[in-house]
């Protein structure tokens, strides 16, 4: 059940090889209300995700009492993916696959609307080719607004995510993610705040999150250093919270990590005990 004004979920990934049936059991039983997908943790290519596996996923999330949040670390796992590439025939083969994970996206969830793809991927986002940033960047551009009448039609919403200067250098602060929704201005594609990807913007993340909540739709919490949630991790989650509790946010808060070493049953546990108590802290 929601934990205070939020629905929380997890990321599936930390889960790594565990069979899909048991990460849905293990993070309802650790009580989450939401799962989080990867799709290359269905299968490398999960755009050729035949139509019955497609149906046991959802009904296997629902079954477990979870609702499917929606997809993140889209482009990781084929071979040939690249979004801003200057290789016009790769980067169209590259766009289509994100239009059909758009596909899959709202096949996995239960109902006629919903689900978020995160579009993160620093390694398939970032200039390659002898391509600018900016040049890259207008690919990437380009490349979201084509597909985004499709997914308008799916009820689907992509959100442009800012990544560390360290992973990516195509969308870097939220600023410039929101300023690509607006250049867009289509209500299927939004903007997220992940903490962990925040580490390098300059003003207090509360105060950016602010500043952009009318594009923001979702939340990933980490720590910076990309650990789980928890009391020695450093990081302060209540201010963005608080601005998140403030405005209604009816959106989800998902956990990501990149540290899987202590187990996900940790994990999952420890970050759900830590973030109920700084929700409860809340004003």
């Amino acid at each position: 059940m929601p934990v205070g004004p939020f629905r929380l979920s997890v990321c599936n990934e930390v889960f790594e090889k565990t069979p899909f049936v048991e990460q849905c059991r293990a993070i309802k039983a650790a009580g989450w209300d939401g799962i989080e997908i990867a799709p290359f943790t269905l299968q490398t290519d999960a755009t050729t995700l035949p139509a019955e596996r497609r149906r046991e996923v959802r009904d296997i999330i629902v079954s477990e009492g979870l609702d499917f949040v929606g997809l993140h670390w889209l482009t990781v796992g084929p071979t040939g993916i690249h979004v801003t590439t200057p290789d016009d025939a790769m980067r169209t083969h590259s766009w289509d696959f994100v239009r059909r994970l758009g596909d899959l996206c709202a096949d996995l969830r239960a109902g006629e609307t919903g689900g978020v793809m995160v579009f993160g991927s620093p390694g398939q986002r970032k200039t390659t080719g002898g391509a600018t940033r900016e040049q890259a960047t207008r690919n990437y551009i380009d490349g979201v607004a084509s597909i985004a009448g499709h997914l308008e039609s799916l009820g689907v919403t992509l959100l442009v995510e800012a990544l560390p200067i360290e992973q990516c250098d195509v969308v870097q602060t939220l600023d410039e993610a929101a300023g690509i929704v607006d250049e867009i201005g289509s209500p299927a594609v939004r903007t997220m705040f992940d903490s962990h990807n925040a580490i390098n913007e300059v003003e207090p993340h509360a105060v950016i999150v602010e500043r952009n909540w009318s594009k923001i739709k979702h939340i990933h919490v980490n720590e910076l250093d990309g650990s789980y949630p928890r009391p020695d991790g450093g990081y302060d989650f209540k201010p963005v919270l608080q601005v998140a509790k403030d405005r209604q946010f009816p959106g989800w808060v998902s956990m990501e990590v990149f540290d899987f070493t202590p187990g996900a049953g940790r994990i999952i546990r420890e970050s759900m005990a830590y973030l109920s108590d700084e929700i409860s802290r809340l004003s």
